[in-house]
């Protein structure tokens, strides 16, 4: 017979990933009793198969490419990667897949951990067996937040569980460089992924079903990522779509929809996400099973009093960062509400409200060239209503990107608000400017008047100086 447990706190997190951390922490930090239930590993996705892996396995790539065009030094650094080294650093970034200590700092904060899987069993409650057979039933005082993330979307192909496909967690724990490799997928995890193994020894086929890649961003972005990966020896073929797919004789077999036959050793398919929301009980609390739960600003369900969603799980925007900050709203939300505050703080980019999901969203695609943008592309704030205008300029212009590399290609863009003045977007594309998108982040988020930014003297010379190369672009 199953022993039962019944306990209540303040607080229960489902998914203990970067983002229930971050609830947990706050919580806690309230003075909020809290349990986090974890049916995998503490620290979730990006910790062990997304954000840390795959940008372990990339950096040694950005940095040959880099010191490859640098005078003095780009012939010292023309050998091949040491790949075997490569994934040694992979397999620490991800601590071999162990979460020892992500659960000493859950511990360090004073959260309880419970491990298994977590389901809601009506409001309020959620239940877990544990590996030791015992059945806790938790009850929540004040708040669930539901954090259990996304999966990978695989295609609806006839005979691809025979296939053994690759998702984005085979691509980034990979214990080897596959001798040849399709991707099937057009956007972030399908460009990082075709990046970081052509430069570790795969031969890379690319297949997009779409005209270019990178879709969510500016067009000249995809364009420049597409024409980087090219050069350095993928395959890419866009408007094609994988029809079918076997495996015979351990060798991939993939047909297209020009009839194209692509062998390989393994096929990645980067082709979406869907929620972890199958199997956590959403029918005990009249929704949907497998579907995204609908938050308002606060992250709480519109109409209920107790249930959060926080991160991937409420599709506002996929990324760990931004359910981090999703987490910190939440969690100072969740605060006020136990402790009785009246009226929260819900103005746009108020202490209780996730404004910048609508607003400032980052971003950077770790490719070479890095493409790194925050708000609103052009055609999203036109499509907005707003009244716009693009300002474009060349980042090879910039006297610290022609310090950076040799042959430096870039560009850069800012939205003008040219009714407000200020910007609603901003896109880099080149060597670096992943470490430049902070900057544009603040300048939106802020709604920092184009008037001030003349005051905000870039230093010479940086590729920091394509600032005042884009207000003088905008002024004329």
């Amino acid at each position: 017979m199953t022993e039962t447990e019944s306990i209540a706190y303040d607080v229960v997190v489902l998914g203990a990933g970067p983002v229930g951390e971050n609830v947990a922490d706050r919580t806690r930090a309230a003075g909020l009793s809290t349990a986090v239930v974890e049916s995998e590993l503490v620290g979730g996705e990006c910790s062990y198969w997304a954000c840390m892996p795959s940008k372990a396995l990339l950096r040694p790539v950005i940095a040959r490419a880099d010191a490859r065009r640098v005078p003095g030094l780009g012939h010292l650094v023309q050998g091949a990667l040491d790949t075997p080294a490569v994934l040694a650093h992979r397999d620490y970034e991800t601590s071999g897949w162990k979460d020892d200590g992500q659960v000493r700092w859950l511990d360090g904060i004073g959260a309880d951990l419970y491990r298994g899987q977590g389901r809601l069993d009506g409001p309020r409650t959620v239940t877990v067996t544990g590996p030791d057979g015992v059945r806790h039933v938790l009850t929540a005082r004040h708040a669930v937040a539901v954090c259990t993330g996304t999966r990978a979307l695989l295609p609806d192909l006839p005979g691809l569980d025979e296939v053994k496909p690759w998702t984005s967690r085979e691509a980034t724990s990979a214990k080897a460089a596959p001798g040849r490799l399709i991707v099937v997928g057009g956007g972030v995890v399908a460009v990082e992924m075709a990046t970081a193994w052509q430069a570790l020894g795969s031969r890379v086929t690319l297949l997009v079903r779409g005209k270019g890649l990178l879709p969510r961003m500016e067009p000249f972005a995809g364009e420049l990522v597409a024409d980087a990966l090219a050069e350095a020896g993928v395959d890419l073929r866009t408007g094609t779509s994988v029809t079918s797919v076997t495996r015979e004789n351990g060798t991939v077999v993939a047909l297209t929809d020009s009839g194209d036959r692509i062998e390989a050793d393994e096929i990645l398919f980067a082709t979406g996400r869907v929620p972890r929301t199958d199997d956590i009980g959403l029918d005990t609390i009249g929704l949907e099973p497998g579907s995204w739960i609908t938050v308002d600003d606060t992250l709480r369900a519109p109409g209920s009093d107790w249930l959060y969603a926080v991160g991937d799980v409420n599709h506002r925007a996929l990324l760990t960062h931004q359910g981090k900050y999703q987490a910190r709203i939440a969690g100072a939300a969740i605060a006020a509400r136990a402790s009785g505050v009246p009226l929260l703080e819900t103005d746009p980019w108020g202490a209780h409200v996730a404004t910048a999901d609508h607003d400032a969203v980052p971003q950077v695609v770790f490719t070479d060239p890095e493409a790194a943008a925050v708000g609103l592309s052009l055609a999203e704030a036109e499509q907005a209503g707003h009244r716009v205008r693009a300002v474009d300029v060349d980042l090879s212009s910039v006297s610290g990107a022609g310090l950076y590399a040799d042959g430096y290609r870039g560009r850069a863009r800012m939205i003008v608000d040219l009714d407000e003045e200020i910007l609603r977007g901003v896109t880099f594309v080149g060597p670096g400017v992943g470490e430049l998108i902070h900057s544009a982040t603040i300048a939106v988020a802020g709604q920092v008047p184009i008037s001030r930014l003349w005051h905000a003297v870039p230093s010479y010379p940086t590729i920091s100086e394509v600032w005042l190369r884009l207000l003088e672009a905008y002024r004329g």
